[in-house]
């Protein structure tokens, strides 16, 4: 079997997705109107729309925010990226997100971007270095609490909406960071029973 290069083969799974978020905005606007996170479609049972939605955003900054973000993660955590495992992550942090807006953030009727699932990496990124034995996944770990926490309690950054031209879904950062913990420990606890 050919050996991949640590570049190639650690990064497939954030280049698919950096790819398909890269074709989702060249259809805007018909992209956000198929895919983007609508309760009221999801409800007519446009059920893809909790995964699509997070490929779409409302223009090139919230993109491109979401491109370096996923840039970033793959820096931290490029090692645990095997493209089939990251990419069963990614769908599941994707998963939690839209599902969490969807039963738990009942006012909130559109949403697109990354940064919920980015979010859900990032903390099962954390938990996989805690697993490693790798004392920084800890001080991640921590810093994300701290991160969502105050998100969650003082709203999100009047220049950041400003620049994506669009409310920050801050629940959806919570969402997918609880998601992406979920599925570590769903990972961890179905890889003993194995």
């Amino acid at each position: 079997m050919i050996s991949l290069p640590f570049s190639f083969k650690y990064s497939a799974g954030p280049l698919i997705i950096a790819l398909c978020a890269l074709i989702a905005f060249f259809f805007e606007p018909q992209a956000s109107e198929w895919l983007a996170y609508d309760r009221y479609a999801i409800q007519g049972l446009d059920t893809w729309r909790l995964i699509t939605g997070n490929f779409v955003h409302t223009n090139g900054y919230h993109l491109l925010l979401n491109i370096v973000g996923l840039i970033l993660l793959w820096a931290l955590h490029g090692e645990h990226y095997l493209p089939a495992r990251f990419l069963k992550v990614f769908i599941w942090c994707c998963i939690a997100t839209s599902a969490g807006l969807y039963f738990f953030s009942e006012n909130l009727i559109w949403y697109a971007g990354l940064s919920g699932a980015l979010h859900g990496l990032f903390v099962w990124g954390a938990c996989m270095d805690i697993k490693e034995k790798m004392t920084s996944g800890w001080l991640l770990l921590v810093g994300i609490a701290i991160k969502v926490g105050y998100e969650q309690y003082n709203g999100s950054s009047s220049e950041v909406a400003e620049l994506i031209d669009a409310k920050v879904a801050v629940d959806a950062h919570m969402f997918g960071a609880v998601g992406g913990l979920i599925i570590f420990l769903l990972m961890i606890s179905t890889a003993k029973r194995a």
